[in-house]
């Protein structure tokens, strides 16, 4: 049976969404699903635009069949060839062997990679800017490379304005019947998975975002559509999504907020953080989260991060280093070239306090354009009573800091 959904006259969106995938990547937790989006078109030509997963490949070649009926498939364009997109190819080619496949030179290369067998006789190598006729469809090619692979490309199709980005644009989370950006609540219900996935799987590459961006500005007048590989189809509202595109790429937060987020053995770091939430909120400050880095994955940590402004680590001591949940965390940041953020350290230690000296080390030397707060709470053990004052300090230091920040 066919799942398919009119994206506008003569294309379709004929994807499949994923509630059996726990880990994308086998590292991201998705509780909401993914969707693997592929497109088809009908004209003169009909172009398949990407593949899908091998999981989905069943319901995918269903939809083709269903759209097509009957008639044969002419081009597949692939703009990226990681096997969530590109695994089911091959079995299109099977299918459809007069098809014709277009892509970059890179994208040719890593199909070898990857075992498929294309005969020379059927690729279309395109050139960046290049612009091929195919029916009554005029397509052009902008080349996005490290977005997040390096033979990453989008197709505009002039004669609609749907612009098919690859994984730029994408998202966590399933369609579910869903697919236009207007049919949900976005800011609700999309904007977290959105950030989330753009952060963790392309954040590392925010000046090749920039760049594409940039390269993209002459021909954004023209689009009407923004296909993405995941998540919803936009059809409006373009300034938002760019909006925030451009916060993520540049490495500027969002908005003002702080995260908190602590290692705790035993209870007594996790109390620090605590009433140093308590603090901060008696003090007015806004949104003020508290997180424990043992139980919440990465993922969601590095996704805050690059929303809000202030992040406080509260790390106890483990075998004279930092605690290595909280030491992962660090380089996960780094990895994915978080800067721009202001940080306040809370240290612990029973005879050993090293975490707090060993945190601003890493922020100061392995990382971008960080500010760390000269204010630090140290505890030996447990917090007593008597440093109130600290921790009274403390939140003031961070609402002073949140205060003189312009976003």
């Amino acid at each position: 049976m066919h799942v398919v959904r009119e994206v506008t006259d003569g294309l379709y969106w004929i994807g499949a969404n994923d509630h059996r995938l726990t880990l994308f990547e086998n590292i991201h937790p998705i509780p909401e699903g993914v969707s693997y989006n592929s497109y088809v078109s009908l004209g003169e030509k009909t172009i398949l635009f990407d593949t899908v997963d091998w999981d989905a490949c069943r319901q995918m070649l269903e939809n083709l069949e269903y759209v097509l009926d009957g008639r044969d498939l002419d081009y597949i364009i692939v703009n990226h060839w990681e096997p969530d997109h590109a695994a089911s190819l091959q079995e299109v080619l099977d299918r459809y062997p007069d098809a014709k496949v277009i892509g970059n030179l890179k994208g040719f290369q890593l199909a070898e990679q990857f075992g498929f067998h294309i005969d020379e006789s059927r690729k279309i190598t395109v050139n960046e800017g290049d612009v091929i006729e195919a029916g009554d469809h005029k397509l052009t090619f902008l080349f996005m490379p490290m977005v997040h692979w390096p033979e990453a490309m989008v197709t505009l199709d002039l004669s609609n304005g749907a612009l098919f980005s690859a994984d730029a644009f994408g998202s966590f989370k399933a369609l579910d019947g869903k697919l236009f950006n207007d049919e949900v609540n976005y800011d609700r219900d999309w904007i977290d998975e959105n950030r989330r996935y753009l952060t963790n799987i392309v954040g590392k590459y925010g000046p090749h975002i920039r760049s594409i961006l940039k390269k993209a500005e002459p021909v954004l007048d023209q689009v009407k559509f923004i296909c993405p590989l995941h998540g919803l189809v936009w059809r409006n509202d373009f300034g938002y999504l760019l909006d925030k595109y451009n916060h993520w790429a540049s490495y500027e937060p969002e908005e003002k907020g702080v995260m908190i987020c602590y290692a705790s053995m035993y209870g007594n770091t996790e109390q620090a953080a605590q009433a140093l939430a308590a603090k901060l909120c008696e003090l007015g400050v806004p949104n003020v989260s508290v997180h424990d880095v043992s139980n919440t994955h990465v993922s969601y940590l590095i996704s805050e991060v690059f929303q809000k402004s202030h992040v406080v680590l509260a790390s106890c001591t483990y075998n004279l280093g930092i605690f290595p949940v909280m030491l992962s965390f660090l380089e996960d940041m780094k990895a994915l070239n978080v800067q721009n953020r202001t940080f306040a350290v809370i240290e612990n230690g029973s005879w050993a306090i090293r975490s707090g000296d060993l945190i601003s080390d890493f922020l100061d030397n392995k990382m971008k354009t960080i500010t760390v707060l000269n204010d630090r709470l140290t505890i030996a053990s447990h917090l007593k009573e008597g440093q109130e004052e600290e921790l009274d300090s403390l939140a003031l230091t961070i609402k002073e800091s949140m205060r003189d920040q312009v976003l």
